[in-house]
This record gives structure tokens, sequence and C-alpha cells, in this order.
């Protein structure tokens, strides 16, 4: 049974990156959700995050690094872009593909000559990669296609009884996962899984960004499947409140509702959350996970989300609601 204890105490940063050196595996704070994490060149502690989350091995797994030094031990650079991106970007919610170093072990890639890296800026992630001395591989700390965690306890609910720690670094701040981009030598930049940057602030510094729309043969990203991201209640998307109550007024199941900004009649659900009464959608996101894994818990037999505008971060919550209600 995990134990969730307090990540600012450096002791405890020590004793994960001690488990993590006897090739355990632990969870741990990013500023984007909470990760499940093992020594990038410990294959078995590597297949242990596979069997804990349940995840096919299909699905590659973000190697996090410290510094720039443990970016090229991953992975070779081929593209002046990438040292660019690192410097706006790094630490921070952006994972970049890049071709792997041979030493990363395929088990991480899911068999792909490429590689996902990226450095996070949570302090507790970047201080247990440097007590460790080398990057960790860590997908989410959640079952697969489940709802990301964004507090410890959401770790806990899900993968208590299989892991042994969680650094508890209280909520994430940006509550969804990274934006992941492929940098090909003289090609434009791919954008696999829209999240916590959004692709308007990328351009500015490398131009135009493609968004994969394809299916490949192979997962080249984590979150690229139709369904993932879920809660284990139905749930559908709609334009906004006034097509609940047209369409569904009839509905014989309780209703919980995740809106953007306002609910004009509270009385038509039995559970509800407002992800930015403001309408900010940066406040939205870091509120998005952690208000459906409410709403999942709650008295609810049914979920009604609203879309929210494709912009900015709108586009990463889109896409995961999208996702969740693949069912």
């Amino acid at each position: 049974m995990a134990k969730i204890i307090d990540g600012f105490v450096y002791r405890n940063i020590n004793k994960a990156a001690q488990l993590l050196r006897r090739g355990e595996v632990i969870a741990f704070p990013t500023e984007t959700v909470y990760g499940l994490g093992a020594d990038v060149y410990n294959k078995k502690a590597v297949a242990k995050i596979f069997e804990i989350k349940e995840r096919p091995f299909f699905d590659p797994v973000i190697v996090h690094i410290a510094n720039l030094k443990q970016l090229e031990e991953v992975a070779r650079i081929e593209d002046e872009r990438i040292y660019l991106l690192a410097k706006n970007f790094w630490p921070g919610p952006l994972t970049l593909v890049l071709p792997k170093q041979k030493k990363i072990p395929y088990l991480v890639t899911a068999g792909l000559d490429t590689v996902g890296i990226r450095m996070p800026s949570n302090v507790i992630a970047l201080s247990l990669i440097q007590s460790l001395g080398r990057p960790i591989a860590a997908p989410s700390a959640n079952l697969f296609t489940h709802l990301s965690p964004t507090t410890a306890d959401h770790v806990f609910k899900q993968l208590g009884s299989k892991i042994k720690i969680i650094l508890d670094g209280g909520k994430t701040i940006c509550g969804v996962e990274s934006t992941i981009l492929l940098i090909k030598k003289n090609a434009r930049p791919v954008c696999l899984r829209a999240g916590g940057l959004p692709i308007e602030e990328i351009e500015k510094i490398v131009g135009k960004v493609e968004v994969s729309k394809k299916q490949s043969s192979k997962v080249l990203a984590p979150g690229n499947l139709k369904f993932h991201y879920a809660p284990r209640k139905p749930l559908i998307i709609v334009k906004n409140e006034e097509e609940i109550a047209e369409h569904f007024k009839d509905f014989k199941k309780k209703k919980g509702f995740l809106a953007f900004q306002k609910i004009k009649n509270k009385k038509i659900f039995s559970d509800w959350r407002i992800l930015s009464p403001s309408g900010d959608l940066k406040e939205a996101a870091s509120n998005f996970f952690d208000f459906l894994h409410q709403l999942d818990e709650g008295p609810a037999e049914i979920i009604f989300a609203e879309k929210v505008k494709e912009v900015g971060l709108g586009r990463a919550i889109m896409e995961r609601l999208n996702k969740a209600a693949h069912q």
C-alpha cells in the first residue's frame, strides 16, 4: 500500500530516489499531472510501470530530464530549433519527440526510434531527477485510459495498493498533460497532442505548427488513442446548458454538469462544477481533471460537459473531452 508523503521534505525526495535506484516505481507531482516514475535505464522497472497502469506496451512513455546534458544523453540533436524551444519553454509543459539515443530502451519508446522528452517545472520533480542523477521515465500516475491525476489523493485511489510512495506536492498547477511536439530536421513541427502549452505560443518561436489529425499505425505519443482520459460514468459533450434542457429533459438518470463559466438552472442537476467563472482557460485547465474526478465520485449517473472554444488551452481541454466521450 502506498504511503503519501510530503514531497517538499528533501529527505523524502532522497528516499524516493533510493527506491528508484532499487528498481521500484514511485509517484510524484509535476506541474501538469502526477507521474508514475521509474529509472529510464532500468528495463525491469519500466516494465513495472506498464504492469501497474495496465498499459499496453505499444504506448510510449515520456522521459523527464532536469538539464540539457540529460537531453543530449537521451536524444540525438539534429535540429537547432530544439535548443530554441528548450530555451523558451523548459522547464515547462512541452514534450519534444526526437530521435532517441541507443541507450534508451525500446520498451520506453514502444519500439520506436524516437523518444518523447520534457523538463518539468515542478520543484519536486526536478529535485527527484537531480537526486537520482539520471532521467525518469514517467507516464501519468493513473490506470490506463482513466482520468489523469492532479492530486496525490487521485493517485492513491487508483494505484495506492500497487506502489510504495506518492510524493505529495498538492494540486498540480497546469492540470492537463504536456503539449507534444514532433521535431524532424528540415520539416515543419507537428503537434501530436494539445496540452498545457498553447500551440499559439510555440508558433511565435518556430513558426507554423501542423496539428496531427491522422491515425498512425503506431502510437507516436501518449494519449493518442481514440478512447482516453475517461471517467467511469458515461460522458456526453453538449454545446451549452440549453441543449441538456431541450434534448435530455426526460432523461431518468441523475445528471452531472461540467460547465465552463456559469450554470443558469442548477436544479436540474444532481451535481455540477464550473471550470472558471471568469472564463479563464488557464483556470479551467487547472480544474479540469480534478472536477471530473469529483463528478465521477459524486451522485450523478451521467456527466454532461460543456464545449469550450478551441483556442489556447481550450484546444487541450476539448481534445481530452472528445477522447473521454468516445465510448
